[in-house]
């Protein structure tokens, strides 16, 4: 996908110029383990944020910090204008999320999910019929409407999960490792998708393993062992972290940050 051809993000964000997400020093521990230490950043309103790092690196439970599933232990946060820590019930109806294990009901039809979910999102009846509509179509899934979700690929179950975090049509969109597991063509199919709603001004928080995805978004955080280690435009770090190789790859940019860190 072409990130070129974006709207400058400058140009998307609301009227008050202010970011849609917005960390200070947020940290959550587990006992005495810090599984994320003190991390800071924004983000602006239709932009594709990356949130790269190792198994372990607190990227998931970042993740779930903004989503209002988990709360602090330190720090302060707002997503979509509403606090993390004293308003996580409205952070869940203003976001769209789709977490890296499959969370629909498998012994339910594509129809069935969608329909549950509309009633989870609180989504007016009346608008019922043209969003399972435009879901299935998004997803491909018209024939497959009332066959059982257990029964589709990998790749069509979580076009069906992507359809189902949307059908509130959210202002922002977490994905957390949303193409693990899927084959390559699905995963280009799903970033054009990705593409297009930030196009339309839907900010996307998206975690993933796949180098060649990151370079999709705008922006990238890189963290290890829950603290920030690089964050910019992914020809930023790589210019930073490679200086003088105009060959080098964000995957090499990351081995160099991973194991700086460690010997650090």
């Amino acid at each position: 996908m072409n990130m070129q051809n974006q709207q400058p993000i400058e140009a998307r964000r609301g009227e008050n110029g202010a970011p849609i997400v917005s960390v200070q020093d947020l940290e959550k521990r587990f006992g005495d383990f810090v599984a994320v230490d003190r991390v800071s950043f924004s983000i602006d309103r239709g932009e594709i944020f990356g949130f790269l790092g190792p198994n372990g690196a607190g990227k998931s439970t970042t993740i779930r910090m903004l989503c209002g599933i988990i709360t602090p232990s330190a720090g302060s946060g707002h997503v979509a204008g509403f606090d993390v820590v004293r308003q996580s019930e409205s952070i869940k109806q203003t976001i769209g999320y789709m977490s890296q294990k499959f969370s629909l009901y498998e012994d339910l039809t594509p129809a069935e999910n969608i329909r549950f979910y509309l009633g989870i999102y609180s989504v007016p009846e009346k608008d019922w019929d043209e969003r399972i509509d435009w879901a299935l179509g998004m997803a491909r899934l018209k024939e497959m409407r009332d066959r059982l979700t257990r029964e589709l690929p990998t790749g069509w179950r979580q076009r069906l999960a992507l359809a189902c975090a949307l059908l509130h049509r959210p202002e922002i969109l977490f994905l957390d490792e949303p193409t693990s597991g899927v084959d390559p063509i699905t995963r280009r199919h799903f970033w054009e998708f990705i593409g297009k709603l930030a196009a339309d001004g839907v900010t996307i928080f998206v975690t993933t393993h796949y180098m060649d995805e990151a370079l999709n978004c705008n922006r990238i955080v890189m963290i290890n062992e829950g603290k920030i280690v690089a964050i910019g435009s992914p020809g930023a770090i790589i210019e930073e972290n490679c200086p003088g190789e105009p060959k080098a790859t964000l995957n090499e940019a990351f081995i160099r940050l991973m194991t700086r860190t460690d010997r650090d």
